[in-house]
């Protein structure tokens, strides 16, 4: 019997130390959700998105995936060929 991912989540969320380490990690997850929301706003599968960059779709997948921290020009890029705009900012720590 195979558990859903959401429910396998929900019981290790009630563990401390993997939940420190999950909302550790809540910036890349926050980036990765908006590359892929601008991504699928735009109608563009990995591998278009990827031909309008210049780059591959493995890059593209890792990108979405958090694995791997976009650059500013990367996401000026991902922004171009999507029809978005980046939009950086800070805001007080809490």
């Amino acid at each position: 019997m195979t558990i859903p991912f959401r429910e396998l989540k929900k019981r290790w969320m009630k563990d401390p130390a993997f939940r420190k380490e999950h909302d550790a990690l809540e910036p890349e997850f926050a980036v990765a959700r908006q590359l892929i929301e601008a991504r699928t706003r735009a109608g563009l599968t990995q591998q278009e998105l990827a031909d309008r960059m210049g780059t591959t779709q493995p890059v593209i997948a890792r990108l979405e995936s958090g694995r791997q921290k976009p650059t500013t020009k990367t996401l000026e890029r991902f922004a171009k060929a999507t029809g978005s705009k980046v939009e950086i900012r800070l805001v007080a720590a809490g």
